[in-house]
């Protein structure tokens, strides 16, 4: 069974064996090992995890300084709140509504107390969404993905999935034991070969992609899938978590931006990213939907979304239909950080929100995270271990409400950090 690469970028990085480099080592020595690697960042004053959030998620937030315990403003360049709909005045009266009529919690899972007719009217927008015939909840992204593979897998079946897959689809392949294979990231030609390969295969062969990769940005060529899986019979999984709400002329995800809307045999999505809140879904038919509310462990064994979250996406779905000019404003901000990094020299490019400034060579990247959070900047920097040495990066998340100024700042600041910190020459045009 090959499993190469199934924890080789991000996030689906084995932190853990990284940072132990595959010794085998017990408990308190792995402890050990973890604690001085974090005493390292700590005595450095580059220890950025856990920052304290004390304000609504918006462009502007309020952060205790880890170094200083201060409170200080900072402009958010690390949330995925791509359409600012996290403290969205509708959002949070609906959320009122909803805490009054249902309460804050249902205590159980939704085959059981956990499911109102909130869950019902969200299953059957989401749905509508997707292009699918029924939807239904999980409590988390994670829990959506180790849903489809302890739901859908057998020994006997094998999964081609791409080399970037995330780690809770990794994950749930590991807990379920089906024949795994890595296709090259995005490589067509690689996927047919080994759709071609395991033809004979005696149990059902699925592929299994995401819309949008969060650590680069970049598309899946869906209409090509699409095709190679029609073609073989395969069944096509597509994690399109950063795609939903914001790709599409109708924010419907991946599928309706690659002509494909309605032809995905099963469509995982959050709520944590365009929705600003948390839990997840898949869409399907009736049938597979019917079948994966009893077979898919982490929703029949998780308890049930909490009625102000349905609410809070449901209202989230309004603001989607009726406010497309919030997307047009994401498009706008996301071409002008693109134009702007490439007119300075720091070539990038994507098809998203999320935009992946790889680190010159010789930067220290922790100092250059601290140097943006001194600049009031609030960025997510991918570091080794989490990715190889020559793949350290800094994420960038875009917001529709961000203005173009905002995105000036961050434009000026990272030119001058590249500057200060890099080997590149900034002022040349990519």
């Amino acid at each position: 069974m090959k499993t190469t690469n199934e924890s080789s970028v991000g996030e689906s990085a084995n932190i853990r064996d990284m940072l132990l480099m595959g010794r085998r080592m017990k408990l308190r020595e792995r402890m050990l090992a973890y604690g001085q690697f974090m005493e390292q960042l700590r005595s450095g004053g580059t220890d950025l995890l856990r920052r304290e959030v004390l304000s609504a998620a918006d462009r502007v937030v309020l952060v205790r300084d880890p170094n200083t315990g201060h409170t200080r403003s900072m402009l958010m360049f690390g949330s995925n709140n791509y359409l600012g709909l996290a403290n969205h005045p509708h959002v949070l009266e609906a959320v009122r509504r909803a805490m009054l009529s249902h309460g804050a919690g249902l205590g159980g899972p939704p085959l059981l107390n956990g499911y109102t007719t909130l869950h019902r009217e969200l299953e059957a927008r989401l749905a509508a969404l997707k292009g699918s015939e029924d939807a239904l909840l999980f409590s988390s992204g994670y829990g959506a993905n180790v849903g489809i593979a302890t739901g859908l897998f057998q020994k006997q079946d094998v999964i081609l999935f791409d080399s970037c897959s995330h780690a809770s689809f990794v994950d749930g392949m590991s807990l379920a034991g089906p024949q795994r294979y890595p296709f090259r990231h995005n490589d067509m030609d690689d996927l047919a070969a080994q759709l071609r390969r395991h033809v004979e295969a005696p149990g059902d062969i699925y592929v299994a992609v995401e819309g949008v990769y969060s650590m680069d940005g970049d598309t899946a060529p869906l209409a090509r899938i699409v095709s190679l899986c029609r073609e073989h019979a395969a069944i096509l999984l597509l994690d399109d978590a950063h795609g939903t709400g914001v790709l599409g002329a109708h924010g419907s995800g991946t599928a309706e931006a690659c002509g494909v809307h309605g032809q995905i045999d099963l469509t995982m999505g959050t709520f944590s990213k365009a929705f600003g809140m948390a839990g997840g879904f898949l869409a399907a038919s009736s049938a597979l939907i019917d079948y994966l509310r009893v077979f898919a462990r982490s929703y029949m064994f998780s308890a049930s979304l909490p009625p102000i979250v349905v609410a809070a996406v449901l209202a989230g779905l309004d603001i989607v239909a009726a406010e497309p000019e919030r997307r047009e404003r994401l498009w706008s901000n996301i071409d002008y950080a693109v134009n702007s990094l490439n007119a300075v020299g720091i070539p990038v490019r994507t098809d998203s929100a999320i935009l992946a400034l790889r680190v010159p060579e010789r930067m220290n990247i922790r100092h250059a995270a601290t140097a943006f959070h001194e600049r009031g900047l609030f960025v997510n920097s991918i570091e080794y271990p989490a990715v190889p040495l020559r793949e350290q990066r800094f994420r960038i998340s875009l917001m529709a409400t961000h203005t173009h100024e905002d995105i000036d700042r961050l434009v000026e600041a990272t030119a001058e950090i590249w500057s200060r910190f890099g080997s590149m020459q900034i002022g040349v045009a990519a």
